[in-house]
């Protein structure tokens, strides 16, 4: 089964319990009719431990001061719970109310989650009780002869909720759950910032979701390592993998990654890959031995690539690593006549696939300025721009402003820019720093970002470990991923301390924000969320890294709050900081959202030899178009993968959005998880980029992560006919 973070489907136990008064507890009134709804999901599920959202539905008369009861057939703990507190003894859990949450109204709900363990099995609890009531399913009337009067008169309305700081926190992994802890009402809001402020524009989108800077260097191993199941959950963009009969031997350890052997892997997850040519050699730095042997072995790289005809996600050349310290100019010459030599002898025998380069250590203008110069006059510039950033993110901004600045005073056209190596060894494992990187590299259009390689293979760089366990890290890319629709404006301080990233999705009306690299008590400002109504739930839970080889089962659950909105602008305190966590912060309508994401963008998908596009009719203001190869070697082939998320096993309807201008229907081929192939037929439209029809089919997931295939060419297809341009997928 799948492991990591993903909905196991809605597990639930929905049993409606009636009472009599004299069950009630003494901050009940005695005479009140009694009744309640419970309802129990497993919200997600890893290897011994999992997480759990509970609601109650009061349908009898207003309770003040609450405690639920059930037992455990299984042998499962509770590890951690919030919005309550609970006792354990054996198999019998009681939780009880928070203080802030212990009225619950006539037809109001209150919630509380929590994290777990299992060892075998993790049934759903069937028998549930509210103050000694059971749950049967009707309302109970009063006791015909009562002998006992009330203790004190039933609460009609919720006490306020805590501050973020002493309130228990949501649910760690899963999305937040449409049953919110307070009245659909809500409380008040902070009206003044405090500490630092990041501003959060959900009214000003700018680029789709890609997962830009969820990527590293020598990330796979072969044999898969680290686990699909651990990878899945991220959206991993690309990666840098070394040559085909890698060489490179780093940290003494053999040779490994392959870019063609982990190609399967990477093509099973949705990731590309950008092979690194001098990894044939052993060393680092590379030991130069001559021009004969250099191009022999690049002759010998590129024909085993051409030759790997099922390899269908290699999406560029790198001809040189770090050449500003690495090349040697004494043996081989000037960097920039070898760079000449080295594309010349790719592109003799590989016309298409985008060359990358030149990969310097560190950014440079004068030295990119030669480059690109020479480059120009040689008619070979690169087709993606490359350079590392392995220190402090505080300058990648004015960095990439500045290559820009470059790149127009040369005339030349704008290159798309990859950061295939990001932060130091001090930087890598933690949270808090990483968020600043991927605020910064999300602003300024980068289009990959590639964790830095420093210990070993197969780990995605520190974010696995025992090849399916996540580390603190881990966290931070699994709220990454679960991001969806379009990157929407932040706004920092500065380029120092307080950053972060976030998203809008539209159609399920969450905004999601990833935030840190600050200490102290800080606040994000929201704009922009009229569209969520006029309550609004917040989670807010964190992630830290002990160190990149202890496991950290969840994220950390902070707080869990419905919030009154005035206007479309909300302030949210992030209370408490570490420097070095990372925070996360989901913003939904308090009336809740559906309980799995349903439709999923094309641009947000893995897109292969075609175009994102934007267009005013399209969902979320995108699609993907030049959908257009079919080749017998398949190596340029178009097709777009749809990483996907759904809560049990079955066969869903799939909706998909397209566009066809053409006069003849076109067609597609459509794979589950490298599976048997079906065509999907696409009837002629109004027009290209003119959106609005839709085709619809049937497709059997697994629950948890798969991934499906919409291709005009792929091994394994006879091909598609015609073209169609794809806005989104919608299961159902």
């Amino acid at each position: 089964m799948r492991l990591f973070s993903h909905r196991l489907g809605l597990a639930l136990a929905a049993v409606v319990c009636a009472g009599t008064a004299g069950a009630v507890a003494p901050a009940l009134t005695a005479q009140a009719a009694t009744g309640c709804q419970v309802t129990y999901t497993i919200t997600n599920q890893w290897p011994g431990g999992f997480g759990a959202n509970v609601s109650v539905n009061n349908i009898g008369d207003p309770v003040n001061g609450w405690k639920l009861t059930w037992s455990f057939d299984a042998g499962q703990t509770i590890t951690q719970l919030w919005n309550g507190s609970h006792t354990q003894s054996g198999a019998q859990v009681t939780v009880s109310d928070a203080g802030y949450n212990s009225s619950i109204p006539t037809n109001g709900t209150t919630s509380f989650g929590f994290n777990g363990s299992w060892n075998g099995s993790n049934p759903v609890p069937t028998e549930f009780a509210l103050n000694g009531t059971s749950c049967t399913g009707t309302v109970a009337s009063p006791s015909a002869s009562p002998t006992r009067s009330p203790d004190s008169s039933p609460s009609a309305s919720p006490s306020p909720s805590a501050s973020p700081s002493a309130s228990p926190s949501a649910s760690p992994s899963a999305s937040p759950s449409p049953t919110p802890s307070v009245s659909p009402s809500g409380t008040t809001p902070p009206t003044n910032p405090v500490g630092k402020v990041l501003t959060v524009a959900a009214g000003s989108p700018f680029r789709p979701v890609t997962h830009v800077a969820t990527g590293g260097l020598y990330g796979l191993a072969e044999n898969s390592r680290p686990a699909d199941s651990a990878l899945l959950p991220l959206k991993v963009n690309s990666l840098t993998q070394p040559a085909p009969g890698v060489g490179q031997r780093p940290n003494g350890q053999p040779p490994g990654g392959d870019s063609l052997l982990v190609a399967p892997q990477a093509t099973r997850v949705g990731a590309g890959e950008y092979i690194r040519m001098p990894d044939i050699y052993p060393n680092f730095p590379y030991q130069w031995v001559s021009w004969d042997d250099w191009l022999a072995k690049v002759n010998t790289m590129v024909r085993a690539r051409l030759n790997a005809t099922s390899v269908t996600n290699i999406e560029g050349w790198e001809l040189w690593n770090e050449p500003n310290w690495t090349w040697n100019t004494s043996a081989a010459g000037s960097f920039n006549d070898g760079w000449t030599r080295t594309y010349r002898a790719v592109r003799a025998l590989d016309t298409t696939t985008p060359i990358v380069g030149p990969s310097i250590a560190y950014y440079n203008r004068s030295w990119l300025s030669s480059f690109l110069s020479s480059a120009k006059a040689a008619g070979t510039l690169p087709d993606i721009i490359c350079w590392h950033e392995l220190g402090d993110p505080t300058a990648i901004a004015a960095h990439i402003a500045d290559y820009r600045s470059l790149e127009s005073s040369l005339g030349i056209s704008p290159r798309r820019i990859a950061i295939n190596e990001y932060a130091a060894t001090s930087e890598v494992d933690v949270p808090g720093r990483i968020a600043s990187y991927v605020a910064k590299f999300e602003r300024a259009g980068v289009e990959t970002a590639h964790r830095a390689f420093w210990y070993e293979y197969g780990t995605m760089n520190g974010l696995v470990v025992n090849n399916s366990q996540p580390t603190g890290t881990w966290w931070l890319y699994k709220w990454y991923g679960d991001m969806a629709g379009r990157m929407v404006t932040t706004t920092p301080p500065g380029q120092t301390g307080l950053d972060g990233f976030a998203s809008y999705d539209s159609t399920r009306k969450i905004v999601n924000v990833v935030l840190g690299d600050e200490s102290g008590t800080n606040t994000v400002r929201l704009t922009g969320i009229g569209a969520l109504g006029p309550s609004v739930r917040v989670t807010l839970e964190s992630t830290h890294t002990p160190n990149r080889f202890t496991s950290v089962p969840a994220a950390t659950a902070i707080s869990d709050i419905v919030y009154r909105v005035t206007g479309d602008q909300l302030l949210v305190t992030v209370p408490n900081m570490v420097t070095s966590n990372a925070y996360h912060v989901v913003v939904q309508p308090a009336s809740g959202v559906p309980s799995y994401q349903q439709r999923y963008e094309a641009e947000n998908a893995s897109v292969f030899r075609a175009q994102r596009q934007t267009g005013s009719s399209a969902s979320e203001g995108g699609y993907v178009g030049r959908i257009d190869n079919n080749t017998s070697t398949h190596r340029t082939d178009s097709y777009v993968d749809f990483v996907v998320n759904v809560p049990t096993a079955r066969t869903y309807t799939m909706t998909i959005g397209y566009a066809n201008g053409d006069d003849a229907t076109a067609t597609q081929g459509l794979a589950v998880n490298g599976g048997s192939w079906s065509t999907v037929s696409y009837p002629a439209t109004s027009g290209w980029g003119q959106f609005g029809a839709t085709v619809s089919t049937s497709v059997g997931l697994k629950a948890g992560y798969n991934v499906i295939r919409l291709a005009k060419g792929s091994p394994g297809f006879s091909g598609g006919t015609g073209y169609a341009e794809l806005d989104y997928i919608q299961l159902t």
